[in-house]
């Protein structure tokens, strides 16, 4: 991956300089510290101003739907307060003028907006892509004073440069390089992007065979053909600077697409390590109180006993004396005979019922703890599930729909999104559906299964539910679907794994029991080597 450079931005601004004079700032939002996402509307036409000040990623662009969609921009319910401020100044305002300080990589938005005495005052934003040092900061551009700024920067970060509000701004300290345009010595390609301006190391190492003569084309922005490397490891400006590239409409969708796809890959991953992380701690809890429970079902297990000294000691109630330490009775169930320890400030009487009640408490301890138990590998059983289906997941879609089980307090529900449907496959001419979360699993069995339709499943691993739409498959028919629920399962490399299968009628789907859990009957396995 190449970083943004100012030549990219020089590019970018001359192409869209047209449409960003004049042009409204409509409504500002800050889906993250990190980037923004301004409505900005010019002759009747709304476009979608992405900014992203992230040091892997800082680019700026318009953002088509389709790659705002990869970007997974969820927009917070109580916006921050940098967010807040920009729309105190600049909602409704106009950009007067698009401009780039010489050689540096700032965009910068002078606009014309209003004070609250209705006077007309113009602001500056600045935005800044430099890397780890990405800006976004709001001045007056009259009295030169910072209003506001994403990041503020003390003098513990930065000795030259400090950013806040109340203090003068200040461009970033000049590099001292050559402008190639009005250079004609010899190029040292070695050291091109540290010797002349426009030149970053990404752009120096496509140029490093090119005369000064196209240099200073390049520079110039001459014969502009943006493309995007066929492994999406680099982009430029110049197609032909590239061997095998995908061309690009513009300088515009060049940026969209190459930064989206690197965002969309980045928080695939982040999310796949969030939640598998979070479910491996649930896995691990779940399975502590198990062996919490285990150790109390064992210290419970001779109950019985309670009951038993109960019954002696009521069977010799009239043999034995009240308020004694201790009695010595025969165990008529272990034919000997054996020493009970009381408590001497009771009866006989009151001793025995305090054993029964003992007992009783151990039985209903007991079966709580077993019905606790229950519900405990139950849940073990879908988070294993979940696991599977996190570690199998390729798509995001996916991924989103299992952050929904697992987080619903923290997910931003969208009133018109579309669900992630079961992948579908045809075999014999017949449909099979494979669900790849516990939400396409409850889909599978409560939307698209029939009566008479057939459910797989891996016996005793997790996996994905498989259904084959037929009411009179051949064992041949059957065996291929065996086969996939394998595949699609948490053992597919075993070399002996028994898949189950039944009817739909024969599926039951326990009142608020976890997405995608089914108890079954009739069922019948097959074993695939």
């Amino acid at each position: 991956m190449i970083t943004f450079d100012s030549l990219t931005l020089k590019a970018w601004i001359e192409e869209n300089r047209e449409f960003l004079t004049g042009a409204r700032i409509q409504k500002i939002q800050q889906p993250t510290r990190k980037d923004f996402v301004f409505t900005i509307r010019q002759k009747g036409e709304s476009r979608k101003f992405y900014i992203n000040i992230n040091p892997q990623f800082h680019h700026v662009c318009f953002m088509s739907k389709e790659n705002e969609e990869k970007r997974l921009i969820e927009i917070p319910q109580k916006p921050p307060m940098f967010c807040m401020l920009l729309r105190k100044y600049l909602e409704n305002a106009v950009i007067a003028q698009v401009n780039q300080p010489p050689y540096e990589r700032i965009l910068e938005f002078y606009i014309e907006t209003f004070n609250e005495l209705s006077e007309k005052i113009y602001l500056c934003l600045a935005i800044e892509l430099m890397g780890k040092h990405s800006n976004v900061i709001l001045y007056n551009h009259d009295t030169n004073i910072i209003l506001g700024c994403a990041h503020n920067v003390g003098a513990e970060k930065s000795r030259e440069r400090e950013m806040a509000g109340t203090l003068p701004y200040i461009y970033p300290p000049k590099q001292f390089k050559n402008d190639i345009l009005t250079y004609n010595g010899e190029v040292d390609y070695k050291t091109l992007s540290k010797d002349f301006y426009w030149f970053s190391k990404a752009f120096a190492s496509q140029v490093k065979n090119c005369t000064l003569f196209e240099l200073k084309d390049f520079v110039q922005l001459k014969n502009l053909s943006p493309a995007i490397g066929k492994d999406y490891k680099e982009y430029s400006l110049f197609s032909k600077l590239l061997p095998e590239s995908f061309p690009q409409n513009s300088v515009n969708e060049m940026l969209d697409n190459y930064y989206s796809f690197y965002q969309a890959e980045d928080k695939f991953k982040n999310l796949k390590s969030h939640l598998l992380s979070l479910a491996t701690a649930k896995l691990k809890k779940h399975k502590n109180s198990i062996e919490k429970m285990q150790a109390q079902l064992s210290e419970i297990e001779n109950s019985t006993q309670y009951r038993l000294y109960g019954d002696l000691i009521m069977a010799n109630l009239y043999n034995l004396k009240d308020f004694t330490k201790s009695i010595e009775v025969f165990d008529y169930e272990n034919n000997k005979n054996i020493t009970i320890e009381l408590d001497e400030t009771k009866t006989l009487k009151d001793n025995a019922n305090n054993f029964y009640k003992l007992y009783n408490k151990s039985k209903t301890k007991k079966s709580k703890l077993s019905e606790l138990l229950e519900e405990a590998q139950n849940n073990i059983n879908y988070l294993n599930e979940v696991v599977y289906t996190i570690e199998s997941s390729k798509e995001i879609g996916n991924l989103m729909e299992i952050k929904e089980e697992l987080e619903p307090e923290n997910t931003i529900k969208e009133k018109h999104k579309k669900a992630v449907l079961p992948e579908e496959i045809e075999l014999e001419g017949f449909k099979v559906y494979i669900g790849k979360n516990n939400r396409q699993n409850d889909y599978i069995v409560s939307k698209l299964a029939k009566d008479e339709d057939y459910w797989f499943h891996t016996k005793d691993c997790a996996g994905s539910h498989v259904l084959l739409k037929c009411q009179s498959p051949t064992d041949e028919l059957l065996l291929e679907c065996a086969k996939i629920a394998k595949k699609y399962s948490s053992a597919p490399d075993s070399s002996k794994v028994g898949v189950i299968y039944t009817k739909r009628k024969n599926l039951r789907k326990p009142p608020a029991a976890n997405l995608g859990y089914v108890t079954y009957k009739n069922e019948k396995e097959i074993i695939i080597d």
